[in-house]
């Protein structure tokens, strides 16, 4: 059995007993004997200990204790960093993520759960419950993928609205987040534009206050496979959003503009302005003359600031973004077709932003107190 380890104040003390009986005139031998120890173990103790008090030898192992400390603490920190530096990169948010990379860690560095939680913030019960989630995420989930991929141009957010239409109650952060777990594309933004304002800082703009206060329209060309050019006329309700009609047409004049607001007029009665840009389709004299003798006004945006018809311009930029420029027609009949069907859907299934993600006029109609709210 192994003997027992002196203590460095007991070294201390023998080493100045080895003094004290080298000073009665004893050899070092007898004196080393005395205290029990071999003289090799004397001669160590007395290179490491020789000369040193009580005092002496305690401050040396408070300097050693802190020594020892600050390098655990060094160590420490390191570790922190290295665990940091393996973690996932970007912000560490929602549990599940801090989930992954704490086992991310656990696997590349060999730490331990209680250190890698407490370095990257997760509490280790989070980090030991096995999510479940809702119990009909996988059918919304599906319902996502599938409108996704029936409109392609739509974002969560119309997404949402369109889930909300359906009869779902969900929230669009819960859709984001399912939306970008399943990798789908969000569209980027349109860039805003600006107004045009007069010398006295008012803006020329006539606001819609009620269906058929303002409508406005506009020209869209596109091509059939074949190369050849056509035209849509687009008429819509500035208050509603509603795509009243979109005529298409190989070729587009005055006189087929006045046909088609003829045939809304009868169906809807007339407007009190209608909006419209400069075009020579549009300032003719007969449609000036026609618009006015039914009692309507003509509402003519400044030259150059296509933004005095924004209403117009945002209808015409989602019609060739949703449609036009994902669609080959092959025949001028088969435009009139898909056209019509895109201004149905866009009337009474498509989500608005600005009618609270409604669609423009709805097949079924949901007062406002009657319908469902957003969780």
């Amino acid at each position: 059995m192994a003997g027992k380890r002196d203590k460095p104040e007991e070294i201390v003390l023998k080493l100045r007993q080895v003094e004290v009986l080298q000073g009665q005139g004893r050899s070092i031998a007898d004196a080393v004997r005395q205290i029990g120890v071999t003289q090799n173990t004397y001669y160590r103790w007395r290179k490491e200990y020789g000369g040193m008090t009580r005092d002496q030898l305690k401050r040396l192992k408070a300097l050693e204790a802190e020594n020892q400390r600050l390098r655990r603490a060094v160590s420490d920190l390191t570790l922190d960093k290295m665990i940091l530096a393996e973690a996932s990169p970007g912000k560490l948010l929602s549990p599940s993520r801090r989930r992954r990379c704490v086992d991310n860690v656990r696997q590349a560095l060999g730490v331990s759960e209680r250190r890698a939680c407490r370095t990257l913030g997760q509490h280790r019960s989070t980090q030991r419950k096995v999510p479940c989630g809702a119990p009909d995420e996988e059918r919304l989930t599906e319902d996502i993928i599938e409108l996704a991929r029936s409109h392609g141009r739509y974002g969560y957010r119309m997404v949402t609205g369109m889930l909300n239409n359906a009869g779902w109650h969900v929230n669009h952060k819960r859709v984001e987040r399912i939306w970008r777990r399943e990798g789908l594309k969000v569209p980027q933004k349109q860039a805003k534009k600006g107004r045009l304002w007069l010398n006295d800082g008012s803006c020329v703009r006539l606001r819609p206050e009620r269906p058929n206060h303002v409508w406005s329209y506009d020209f869209v060309q596109d091509r059939t496979h074949d190369g050849r050019l056509f035209r849509t006329l687009n008429i819509i309700d500035e208050f509603t959003k509603e795509a009243l009609v979109i005529r298409v047409q190989r070729k587009l004049n005055s006189t087929d503009v006045v046909d088609a607001l003829t045939d809304l007029f009868i169906l809807r009665g007339p407007p009190e302005f209608i909006r419209s840009d400069n075009g020579s389709e549009f300032i003719a004299e007969k449609v000036r003359n026609w618009i006015g003798a039914v009692g309507a006004r003509t509402a003519f945006i400044e030259p150059g600031s296509p933004w005095e018809n924004g209403y117009c311009e945002s209808f015409n930029s989602r019609f060739r973004d949703e449609l036009l420029n994902g669609e080959i027609f092959f025949s001028l009949r088969e435009a009139r077709i898909l056209i019509e069907q895109w201004r149905r859907h866009y009337n009474t299934v498509r989500p608005h932003s600005a009618l609270g993600y409604r669609p423009p006029a709805p097949e079924s109609f949901i007062p406002m107190d009657q319908r469902p709210t957003m969780h």
